[in-house]
């Protein structure tokens, strides 16, 4: 079966829960799957709860209600708050804490969308779920294959590098042939409330917030100081739990340079900012761990000497960089890219393509 007829055949009677966020791509997701024959309900997921600027939980819930009713499908309503906060949330501060930079949108789709709340459906005698998620599937081969979106200006692959094989197999992403344009005039042909509504942005159910500010809720800022590539001390700051690598704002520095200053290091124990030029952020090697590859199996090419040539992203739209990866050891694998990034930072998802094909990934040490 191809990745086309797998999504374009009629299934009528297949029932399919799709995650409404309220937003205008889960909302035609649902009325793509309606079209081809699916019994599909509407299902929104509360996640996060928080008063004020940057939540918009309770509007996106009646917006879900409201396309639901728009579409004439049933709705279904999942409070994930309490393990989102432990998986997600809890992740989050840790790993600043650490001095690393996270992506809790990864957690959050492979712990939530794809984990509880794809348990869930199964457990009420679903399908599948499906999601407004700009990826693709193919199983003509003995294992489903996570792709690109066609629309390569909202690919979101990047962020569901993690899935498993049993996760995908039971997963339909309908926007994954169309592009944002097509979705835009598909909801406002359909008349969905949904049509012109903004696109999400930020943090995966929060929502755009400042980082910092986020961040002191739960961590004090400690005064530390900053210190020149060239050993030499320049300023201060908040604290190194604030800052990640390439970040040029948020530090005090008592001179002028003559070009901008970025962060370029981090000394979590010490306290300590490392700063220099642009081109002091810039690097081509960097080594990855807690890898995870989508087929279950390590490509073979990463043990023959000249290594598995792919491109690599180290955030979500970022460049595609054209690498090679060897062993590094047991558990680890060795990047090296032929041109150099801006701001590799360890904490970040560093995902593996060949292609329009997601291998994998792994985390930045």
């Amino acid at each position: 079966m191809t990745k086309k007829e797998s999504q374009n055949t009629k299934k009528t009677g297949k029932k399919v829960a799709v995650g409404l966020s309220g937003g205008v791509d889960s909302s035609v997701a649902a009325l793509l799957l309606k079209e081809q024959g699916y019994d599909v309900t509407g299902v929104y997921l509360k996640c996060y709860e928080r008063d004020g600027e940057g939540c918009e939980s309770d509007k996106d819930r009646v917006s879900a209600v409201t396309v639901c009713s728009d579409l004439g499908i049933k709705f279904e309503y999942q409070n994930y708050v309490k393990e989102y906060n432990k998986n997600v949330i809890d992740y989050f501060f840790e790993e600043y804490l650490q001095g690393r930079t996270p992506n809790p949108d990864i957690i959050c789709n492979t712990d939530i969308k794809f984990g509880l709340f794809l348990d869930w459906a199964v457990r009420k005698g679903y399908d599948c779920i499906a999601t407004g998620h700009y990826a693709q599937t193919d199983v003509s081969k003995d294992y489903v294959r996570l792709l690109k979106g066609k629309d390569d200006s909202k690919d979101q692959s990047y962020f569901l590098y993690r899935l498993t094989q049993d996760q995908l197999s039971m997963v339909l992403f309908p926007l994954g042939e169309i592009t944002k344009k097509d979705v835009r005039k598909l909801a406002k042909d359909a008349k969905l409330s949904t049509h012109d509504k903004p696109d999400s942005q930020g943090i995966c159910f929060i929502g755009q917030v400042d980082i910092r500010e986020f961040l002191k809720q739960r961590i004090k800022p400690k005064k530390g100081k900053v210190f020149h590539v060239d050993g030499s001390e320049v300023g201060e700051h908040e604290g190194v739990w604030f800052y990640t690598i390439g970040q040029r704002h948020g530090f005090k520095i008592k001179k002028y340079y003559g070009l901008p200053l970025y962060v370029v290091d981090k000394d979590v124990k010490e306290n300590k900012l490392i700063v220099g030029f642009a081109k002091d952020a810039l690097k081509k090697g960097f080594v990855i761990n807690d890898l995870h590859w989508i087929s279950n199996k390590e490509p073979k090419e990463l043990e023959k000497k000249e290594g598995l040539p792919c491109q690599i992203r180290i955030r979500h739209l970022g460049n595609m960089y054209d690498a090679n990866l060897t062993k590094h050891d047991d558990s680890k694998i060795k990047v090296v890219m032929e041109d150099p990034s801006f701001g590799v930072a360890p904490g970040q998802s560093a995902v593996i393509y060949v292609g329009e094909e997601v291998l994998g990934g792994g985390i930045i040490c």
